[in-house]
C-alpha cells in the first residue's frame, strides 16, 4: 500500500458561556480513501485509476467514506457554524415568506403559485373566471412533501374540459418521477402510479387520453412515448413510439393552438418532429421533417401553417420559416426571417395577431414584435448593458398582451405585461427584497470586456456597491458556466446581497461554449474547442486582477455541473491567481465517465464532448479532464458539493477527485467535500433548506477573507 499524504486542519471552535468566550484549536486529520488500482486502456493508452471503487453505490465502505468527508467537512467549519445561521437568516429574511405569482389565465381559469409564511413548499391553485372567485387549491405540496426529505411536484398538465390534473412527483432527486392524475371536481387522486417518467405529460383533446414519457431505468435516457386511456390498466398503457438512436431524446408536448399532438426527437445538433391532430389521440403520428444530421428546427402551429426556427441551409444563428400544415416537408419551408450573421434567434411566440421573435444580438436579449398584418415592426426598449428580458407565460393565443420578465444585476425581477396594440406596459409584480435595507442605487452594475489569449472579446457582467476603491484588495467571486450553448444571463439575486454588502464583487464572465454572443460563440467551445472555455475564463480572471478589481489573493471562482469542471479545468491550469474555488456538482472525470454509456445521458453528450471511442477526442478529453490531470502541485482552498443520488454528474465524480487532490497536492490549503446524502443535481429542494446550502458557501468564501459578520 502507497503512503498517503495526510492533510490537517486548523479547526477553532468557540465555546461561549454567559461572561466570555474562550478559543480552543483542534488537529483533525482529513479521510485518506484506499487505493485499489484499476486498469484502464482504450487505443493503446492505459491509465491506472486509484479511486475507480467509489463508483460502487451500495458498497458500506464508499458511504463510510463520504459520511467521513462530511464529518472532516463539519468539523473543520465549525467555527462558522453560527455564522451560517446568521447569514441564512439574513437571506431567508429578505424573502417575502407569503409570495404569490402573477396570476395567469387559461382555458376560463386563473392560475397562481403561492407560498405560505414558515413553509417551504408551494401551494398550486385557480380561480375560475376572475380573480375575485373561490380559490381551487390543486396542489400543496407542503402536505404533499411530509415524511420525504426530498421533495419535487412537476408538470402539472390540466384537460381542456379543466376536470383533470396530470402531475409527477419526485422523492429521491433522480429526476425519475411518478406521474398520478387528479379530478379536480372531487379532489380525488386516481389509484394508479406511472413509474420512471420524465414528469411531463400532454392530454389529448378528447379529455381522456394521456401521453406521457418514459426513460432507460439505466441510463435515464427519455426514450419511450406511451399513451394512457382512462379507466385502463397502466401496464397495459400503448407503446407509442420509441427513440431507439440512445445519442437522442424524446418528449411530448401539445401545440399552443391546441390542434396538435407533437413528438420531438433530439439531440445536441438533430431535430426531428412528428404531429398528429389533438381530436384524433388513436391516429398514427405524421413525420415532421425526417431527421437530417446536423439540421435543428422547431415548430410553432398558427392558422393553417406551421412556423419553424432552425438552421437550414447553413443558417449559424438560425432564421425564421414558415410552411403549410399539410406539407411539412423541409422542400416546402420558406424563409420569414432570414438569417443574420450578428443576430441569433432564440424563439418566437405565437399570438393571433403578432409574432414575437426572442433575439439576442451583441451579448444582449432583444424582443422582437411583429404584426401580422404587415403593420410596422418594432423592439422593446432597454437601456443598460447588464439586463435579462425574457418572455414569459404567454399560453393565452388570442391577446394582445405580452406577458414578459426583465431584471438586471442590481435591478429585482419583475414581471410585465406589454400591450402590444397600444405599446403600454403594465408592471404586474416587482419582486421585493424584504429588510428595510436594500436600495438598488447604492449598487453599481457594469460589462466589461477582457481580451482572451486568441485575442477574442470577452464580456463580464458585474455589481458591486458604489464607492468601493479598485485597489486591488476586494474580494471577488466570478461565476461561469461555459457548456451547452446556455447562456448566462445577468439576473438579479436578493441572496448574493449578503456578499456585495460585505464588500464582495460579483461578476459572470460570459465564455465561449454558453451561446452568449451567438451560435459561434458556443460552436468554439465544445468538441476540439473545448479548452476556450477554460481559458477564457483564464483570461478573464486576469482581467479583473489586472484592472485592480481585485487580486489573487482575493479572487474566488465558482461554477456548477458542467460548470464544475470548468472549476477542475482552471485550478490545474491556473491554480495560482484564486484564493478559493467552490464547484458545485462537477463534471470532472470525462474521460472515464464518456467511456462508460451505462451512465445517465453518456451517450447523448457525444455532440458536446466527443466520443472517446475514436482517439481524436479520446485524446482531446484527456487532455484537460479535471480527475486525469491532478498534478503535484498547491491548489486554491476548495470546496466540492455533490448529492449522492445526482442523476446528471454521479458522486463518484467529485468523491475520486478530491481522494486524489488529497493524495497529489502539495499544499495545506482547505479541501473539502459536502455530499448531501438525500439529494441529487439540483441540492436540497424547498425554497429555504436550500438557502443553507448557499450559506455554507458564502461562509466558505468570507471565512477565507476573515470576515465573520
Amino acid at each position: 500500500m502507497k503512503k498517503h499524504l495526510l492533510l490537517s486542519c486548523v479547526c477553532v471552535i468557540f465555546a461561549c458561556d454567559q461572561t466570555k468566550k474562550s478559543e480552543m484549536t483542534e488537529t483533525v486529520a482529513a479521510p485518506v480513501a484506499a487505493i485499489k488500482p484499476e486498469k484502464l486502456e482504450k487505443h493503446g493508452d492505459v491509465r491506472i485509476d486509484n479511486y475507480y471503487w467509489l463508483n460502487e453505490r451500495e458498497n458500506p465502505e464508499v458511504i463510510d467514506y463520504l459520511n467521513k468527508e462530511n464529518e472532516y467537512y463539519q468539523q473543520c467549519t465549525a467555527h462558522t457554524k453560527e455564522f451560517q445561521k446568521e447569514l441564512f437568516e439574513e437571506m431567508k429574511g429578505r424573502i417575502k415568506e407569503d409570495d404569490s405569482s402573477v396570476p395567469y389565465l387559461y382555458n376560463g381559469y386563473y392560475y397562481i403559485t403561492r407560498y405560505e409564511k414558515g413553509k417551504d413548499y408551494p401551494i398550486y391553485a385557480r380561480k375560475k373566471g376572475n380573480l375575485e372567485a373561490p380559490e381551487e387549491i390543486m396542489f400543496d405540496c407542503n402536505d404533499l412533501a411530509k415524511g420525504h426529505s426530498y421533495f419535487q411536484l412537476k408538470g402539472i398538465n390540466i384537460s381542456e374540459d379543466n376536470q383533470w390534473a396530470a402531475f409527477a412527483v419526485d422523492t429521491v432527486s433522480r429526476r425519475q418521477y411518478t406521474i398520478q392524475v387528479k379530478n379536480l371536481v372531487t379532489g380525488e387522486v386516481l389509484p394508479y402510479k406511472i413509474e420512471n417518467t420524465t414528469g411531463g405529460s400532454t392530454w389529448a383533446g378528447d379529455n381522456k387520453t394521456l401521453f406521457y414519457t418514459r426513460k432507460d431505468p439505466v441510463t435515464l435516457r427519455s426514450e419511450k412515448i406511451y399513451k394512457h386511456k382512462m379507466g385502463n390498466d397502466v401496464a397495459k398503457d400503448e407503446l407509442i413510439f420509441h427513440e431507439e438512436d440512445d445519442t437522442f431524446n424524446t418528449f411530448i408536448y401539445k401545440e399552443k393552438s391546441k390542434k396538435y399532438l407533437v413528438i420531438g426527437s433530439s439531440s445536441t445538433l438533430t431535430s426531428e418532429y412528428r404531429i398528429l391532430d389533438a381530436q384524433t389521440p388513436d391516429g398514427e403520428f405524421k413525420l415532421f421533417q425526417k431527421r437530417t444530421r446536423g439540421l435543428e428546427y422547431d415548430i410553432s402551429h398558427y392558422g393553417d401553417k406551421f412556423y419553424i426556427v432552425t438552421n437550414k441551409d447553413n443558417a449559424t444563428n438560425f432564421k425564421l420559416m414558415e410552411t403549410p400544415e399539410k406539407a411539412t416537408g423541409m422542400e416546402n419551408w420558406k424563409d420569414l426571417l432570414s438569417h443574420r450573421e450578428d443576430v441569433l434567434i432564440e424563439g418566437v411566440d405565437i399570438f393571433k395577431n403578432y409574432l414575437v421573435v426572442s433575439e439576442r444580438s451583441n451579448g444582449l436579449n432583444k424582443i422582437r414584435i411583429r404584426p401580422w398584418d404587415g403593420s410596422e415592426e418594432y423592439y422593446l426598449p432597454f437601456d443598460i448593458e447588464t439586463y435579462t428580458a425574457y418572455t414569459t407565460t404567454n399560453v393565452d393565443f388570442d391577446t394582445d398582451v405580452l406577458r414578459y420578465g426583465y431584471q438586471s444585476m442590481a435591478t429585482p425581477s419583475s414581471v410585465i405585461d406589454f400591450n402590444m396594440k397600444t405599446r403600454e406596459k403594465t408592471v404586474r409584480k416587482e419582486q421585493e427584497v424584504l429588510g428595510g435595507k436594500f436600495d438598488k442605487n447604492n449598487y453599481e452594475e457594469k460589462r466589461v470586456w477582457a481580451t482572451a489569449e486568441d485575442g477574442t472579446k470577452v464580456p463580464i457582467s458585474m455589481v458591486y456597491r458604489k464607492g468601493i476603491k479598485m485597489d486591488g484588495n476586494n474580494p471577488l467571486l466570478l461565476y461561469a458556466y461555459g457548456s451547452y450553448g446556455a447562456s448566462m444571463d445577468p439576473y438579479f439575486s436578493s441572496i448574493r446581497l449578503s456578499l456585495l454588502d460585505r464588500g464582495f464583487i460579483y461578476a459572470i464572465a460570459h465564455i465561449r461554449g454558453g451561446e452568449d454572443l451567438g451560435r459561434e460563440w458556443y460552436e468554439n467551445g465544445k468538441l476540439l474547442k473545448k479548452k476556450n472555455t477554460f481559458t477564457d475564463f483564464i483570461d478573464c480572471s486576469k482581467y479583473v486582477i489586472e484592472q485592480k478589481y481585485t487580486s489573487a489573493q482575493h479572487l474566488y471562482a465558482e461554477g456548477g455541473s458542467a460548470g464544475g469542471l470548468l472549476m477542475g479545468a482552471v485550478v490545474n491550469m491556473a491554480p495560482q491567481l484564486y484564493h478559493g474555488v467552490i464547484a458545485q456538482v462537477p463534471f470532472v472525470d470525462v474521460v472515464t465517465t464518456m467511456l462508460d454509456d451505462s451512465i445517465p445521458l453518456t451517450t447523448g453528450e457525444y455532440d458536446e464532448w466527443g466520443n472517446p471511442n475514436e482517439k481524436e477526442y479520446y485524446d482531446y478529453m484527456k487532455s484537460y479532464s479535471p480527475y486525469d490531470n491532478v498534478t503535484a502541485q498547491e491548489y486554491p482552498n476548495m470546496l466540492i458539493t455533490t448529492g449522492l443520488h445526482d442523476s446528471q454528474v454521479q458522486y463518484w465524480e467529485p468523491a475520486k477527485w478530491v481522494a486524489k487532490l488529497r493524495a497529489v497536492k502539495t499544499d495545506k490549503n482547505q479541501l473539502y467535500l459536502d455530499t448531501n446524502m438525500d439529494a441529487g443535481h439540483g441540492g436540497a429542494s424547498g425554497r429555504f433548506e436550500a438557502l443553507k446550502e448557499v450559506a455554507k458557501e458564502y461562509s466558505f468564501l468570507l471565512d477565507l477573507e476573515g470576515i465573520q459578520e
